[in-house]
């Protein structure tokens, strides 16, 4: 049975360059009301092409980087500085081109292995009671994070925090992941989803199929941008 579906707000953007500078124009947003609210900025980070076009966007503005913690919703079991992982990609298209003290971001240690990565990874998470904003990914599966469809792993109500993810459907084999539970605790969720190869993942969701996305159920709810080419006929 799938989770009540939240409030989705779906927007279509002509290209990926232009959701990618709604994208960031939305992250900065955000920031300055959290950092107004409560004086910080909890935001989760997503893996993959189209949010790495909103880092690059990120890199060019000016923002009170101090008051910014960054998390990610997911890691692949791989060395650090390996460019395959989610936090590698992240620094190179944004973080390491910012005045951001490193102690702000607090990358999974999946290095050490998905059992013990996850765990200290749940320890780090304890600090957080809530996410400010959590920026999520699709595949063409319908996966988010390490999510994956078909499986029951992560999408419990009572899951630990960060998951540990084996045999994932797609290399490398072992991730941790943030549950569905763990990125629901979050003021809102943004979805950013481009490519033609995500046409048939997006269908399925608007379909209202039970992929791990619609277990996402942040308080203010998810945005959803698209570009055309992403966008079903």
């Amino acid at each position: 049975m799938s989770a009540q579906a939240p409030t989705t707000r779906w927007q279509v953007f002509p290209d990926g360059a232009a959701l990618a500078d709604q994208a960031a124009a939305l992250i900065l947003d955000a920031a300055r009301a959290a950092i107004t609210a409560h004086g910080v900025f909890h935001l989760v980070l997503a893996g993959g092409h189209t949010p790495k076009d909103a880092y690059e966007r990120l890199r060019e503005v000016g923002a009170n980087w101090a008051k910014w913690q960054i998390y990610f919703g997911d890691e692949r079991c791989l060395p650090r500085g390996d460019p395959e992982r989610n936090d590698t990609m992240a620094r190179r298209a944004w973080l390491d081109h910012i005045r951001i003290p490193p102690v702000n971001v607090h990358p999974i240690p999946a290095e050490q292995g998905a059992e013990k990565g996850a765990e200290r990874y749940a320890e780090i998470l304890r600090r957080v009671p809530e996410f400010d904003l959590v920026l999520l990914g699709l595949g063409e599966d319908g996966h988010t994070a390490s999510l994956f469809p078909g499986r029951k792993e992560g999408l419990g109500k009572n899951d630990a925090d960060a998951i540990v993810v084996r045999a994932a459907p797609k290399p490398p084999p072992e991730r941790v992941s943030l549950s569905a539970a763990r990125l629901s605790r979050a003021r809102r969720a943004l979805f950013l989803v481009g490519g033609e190869s995500k046409r048939e993942a997006v269908k399925a969701w608007r379909a209202e199929a039970d992929i791990p996305a619609r277990h996402i159920t942040p308080t203010l709810g998810i945005d959803v941008y698209v570009d055309r080419s992403a966008w079903p006929p």
